[in-house]
Order: C-alpha cells, then sequence, then structure tokens
C-alpha cells in the first residue's frame, strides 16, 4: 500500500529555503508543499503564492500545524534549537540545514531531546553525503579494495561571500563544517583534533577577516585531513577532495575532464568547462537525492542521512577550530557520550 503524501512546510525562505520549497513544490515525489514561514512575510507571501501555498507568520505554529507532516528548516542557525525542540515536542519529522546550532552545547541539548524519545525525527542537511560522487567514494573505501584510507585533502571555495555577514569565525562555522561531516563520512570515525592556520590573507576579504584557512583534522584512528577553505577566491565555487589510501587514491569533483587549471578571466572561472559561481549548482543533484530520501523515509516510518548527533559533532569540530582560530594550537575536540539512538546498528 502506498503511503500518503508526506505534507512539508519550509521555514526561513531565504536562498537555501526557496531553493528547497520549489524542490519539495515541483521535484520531490509523493510530497506536497504545505505551507511556508519566514520573518520577511512579503518574501513568503509572494514564495506561497508563486508555489500555490499557505504562509505562516509563527515557525512554531507551521510545526504544530495538523496541516503539516514534516518540515525543512532553513532559518538562521540561532533560532535552529528552539525550532528543532518544537519539531520534537510535536513529533514532526525535521530536515535541519546546517549548522544545527550554532555552538556544541546547544547542538548537545537537541541530541539529549531526541535521545529521550528514543526515535530519531531530525535530519541534517550535509547533503555532501548524497552527492553520487561523495557516496561511491564512500562505497569504494567500505569494499576494502584501496585498504585503509590514510589522508584526505578537501578543497572548498567560494567567489566571493558578503563582508558584513562573513567573518573569520564564520568561515569556521558555516563554511568547514561540510569539511568536518565529509571527513567524517568518508572515513566512518570522528574528529579528535583540530588546527586552523592562518595563511596571509587575500586582499579580497574583508577587513581583519582571515581568508582563506587551512585546518587540519586528526581523526579517531590516526588519520590525517587537510582543509583549505577560501571564500573570496574570486574563481567560482569549488569542492573537490582526493582520498589516499593504502592502495590507491579516489579524487571527486573535478569534472568529466578533470581541472586542468583555474583561473580569473572576464568570463569567470574556468576549468576546461565552467567554474559554477553556485552552490546549488555544484550540488543541485545532492540536493534533490537528499530531499526525496528524507521524505521517503519519513512517509515509511524509517530514517535516513546525517543524524543529529553528526550535527552534534561537526558543531563540537567548528567550535574547536574557532578556539583554534584564535591561537594557531590544536585543539582536541571532546564529545559527549554517544546515546545508543545513534549507533548504526540500533
Amino acid at each position: 500500500m502506498t503511503p500518503p503524501q508526506l505534507r512539508v512546510g519550509v521555514i526561513g525562505v531565504g536562498i537555501m529555503g526557496t531553493d528547497h520549497a520549489e524542490r519539495l513544490a515541483h521535484r520531490t515525489a509523493g510530497v506536497v508543499l504545505a505551507g511556508v514561514s519566514d520573518p520577511d512575510t512579503a518574501r513568503a507571501a509572494a514564495l506561497a503564492e508563486r508555489l500555490g501555498t499557505t504562509v505562516h507568520d509563527d515557525p512554531l505554529a507551521l510545526v504544530a500545524s495538523p496541516d503539516v507532516d514534516a518540515v525543512v528548516i532553513a532559518s538562521p542557525g540561532f533560532v535552529h534549537e528552539e525550532q528543532v525542540l518544537a519539531c520534537l515536542a510535536h513529533g514532526t519529522a525535521a530536515l535541519c540545514e546546517k549548522p544545527l546550532t550554532m555552538d556544541d552545547a546547544s547542538a548537545l541539548r537537541l541530541v539529549e531531546a531526541e535521545a529521550a524519545l528514543g526515535r530519531r525525527l531530525v535530519t541534517v542537511g550535509f547533503m555532501r553525503r548524497f552527492d553520487p560522487e561523495y557516496a561511491a567514494v564512500r562505497a569504494s573505501l567500505l569494499s576494502g579494495d584501496h585498504g585503509r584510507l590514510l589522508l584526505l585533502h578537501n578543497t572548498h571555495r567560494n567567489r566571493s561571500v558578503p563582508h558584513t555577514d562573513f567573518r573569520s569565525e564564520m568561515i569556521v562555522r558555516d563554511s568547514l563544517v561540510h569539511e568536518v561531516d565529509a571527513s567524517r563520512f568518508l572515513f566512518g570515525e570522528e574528529v579528535v583534533e583540530v588546527t586552523v592556520l592562518s595563511p596571509a590573507p587575500t586582499s579580497h576579504a574583508g577587513e581583519g577577516v582571515v581568508d582563506p584557512q587551512v585546518a587540519l583534522f586528526r581523526m579517531a584512528g590516526g588519520g590525517l585531513v587537510t582543509n583549505e577553505v577560501f571564500v573570496n577566491s574570486q574563481v567560482g565555487y569549488e569542492v573537490r577532495f582526493e582520498a589516499v589510501a593504502e592502495r590507491g587514491s579516489l579524487t571527486a569533483g573535478l569534472g568529466s575532464t578533470g581541472v586542468l587549471a583555474t583561473s580569473v578571466t572576464a568570463g569567470g572561472g574556468r576549468w576546461g568547462g565552467v567554474v559554477p559561481d553556485d552552490y546549488r549548482t555544484r550540488f543541485a543533484r545532492a540536493y534533490d537525492l537528499e530531499v526525496q530520501a528524507w521524505a521517503d523515509a519519513v512517509r515509511s516510518g524509517t530514517t535516513v542521512g546525517p543524524s543529529a548527533w553528526d550535527g552534534y559533532a561537526a558543531t563540537a569540530v567548528s567550535t574547536a577550530g574557532m578556539a583554534s582560530l584564535s591561537t594557531g594550537r590544536p585543539v582536541q575536540v571532546d564529545l559527549a557520550p554517544r546515546p545508543v539512538l545513534y549507533d548504526e546498528h540500533h
């Protein structure tokens, strides 16, 4: 018997929330867009009219609505705790965009609240796990054909970011957090130490902003991860990695012909093809697969994707990374005991 359509509301309709609302309305099977909410009521109303849905002035009212089965949370991170707690209180499944919260203490509170319920309702939007290339590399590593993963080299570049919003700490908390989760995903273990180093900053960064940044992760099993995050590269949106194992390496994010060179030209960045300006272009397929998998899991009463624990662990590493950013020294990552709810065999 086919489960009924899943009625999904969207909280926060900025760039990412609007993208998700359009995805739910037009590209996700078994789903109906059941409402949107945003402090910018005019923007929310315009989107609702265009997509044929309703507007809720209060996001918590959307969560509590009898006409909503699940929500996508795409609001700013500082309101995530309240909104996720509301979802847990109402038994409403939530796909929460990263970061889960802005600090590890509040993220841990969400983990503990969900563990107390005894069932998973929260999925965190680390969409790279659904990217076909990331998933293929993970599967190849799990097969054992390449032996143990030893080193991971991550590159994460944006063309530019708003100088008023993206300070040095934001680069760690909002950009590097993706590398944290990708590293945990590919290694299958936790980050135990982080060091954030500060090269001479680009002239395109805002005053006092450390950009680019180089972060080093030490993994629980002894592996090492190098991360370059450069949010004002002027070229475009580039995300790629090389995983170096005992018997070979695997590289993703190069495109069909491989990276030849990147440069700034009148037409933008080039790599023997076009370097996309936007993360929504680079990971369009990953977002579609992520939301469809989440919707299918909610409809069938199962779970899929990164959990609240994954969100907490990534936030804890980012918190340690911000401490290291101020000193340049290694900082240990101390995680709370992992509840049984998040054991993969549970």
